[in-house]
């Protein structure tokens, strides 16, 4: 192929800002996103600082039922999915095209899913864990949920490769590409 791919739109949700272009100005003018843990307790761990998303509300993106359905790690990607096809001048989705796919790397999947519905099992038994457990904590939610909702029907894929996720993303995005089995 001799045509070069290139990205249009970029979003995120980061600890440093809610949009890509928050994200860029709060790096490059030197700001940290690093404080203290506040999402969970963290009195038991050695290191009680991190890079998180707080003051996270997700009915603000979406509507509560859904966001109730799927992991901090869904919504952010639907979040930041929405923006990256917004600044590429598709803000509304792309009305079931086949030719469009996602790729979204990920190291863990849904991670709080996972943690919260084995402390219900084991305290309240099996009876009270979310029917929608397991494809909550599912690695490739993600981008099965950014499909939906921006109505990408084309190739869909999670790879899992730790730190270098995204990057595997991002070149199996490039390959389909290439193979013309995706716009």
């Amino acid at each position: 192929m001799d045509e070069r791919i290139v990205v249009t739109g970029m979003g995120a949700v980061t600890a440093v800002g809610g949009t890509a272009e928050e994200t860029w100005d709060s790096l490059v003018s030197g700001r940290s996103g690093v404080k203290g843990i506040s999402i969970f307790d963290p009195s038991r761990l050695s290191v009680r600082f991190a890079a998180e998303v707080s003051d996270w509300k997700p009915d603000e993106y979406m509507p509560r039922k859904d966001a109730r359905r799927m992991d901090r790690y869904s919504q952010f990607a639907i979040v930041a999915s929405r923006e990256a096809a917004a600044n590429a001048g598709f803000d509304g989705g792309f009305d079931g095209s086949d030719r469009v796919g996602v790729m979204i790397g990920t190291g863990i999947g849904g991670i709080a899913t996972t943690q919260e519905q084995f402390r219900i099992l084991d305290s309240r038994g099996p009876d009270r864990v979310s029917p929608f457990a397991v494809p909550m904590m599912l690695p490739n939610m993600a981008s099965g949920q950014v499909s939906i909702a921006l109505q990408a029907r084309g190739p869909n894929f999670a790879p899992m490769s730790a730190c270098s996720s995204a990057a595997d993303a991002l070149g199996l995005a490039a390959q389909t590409i290439e193979r013309r089995e995706a716009d």
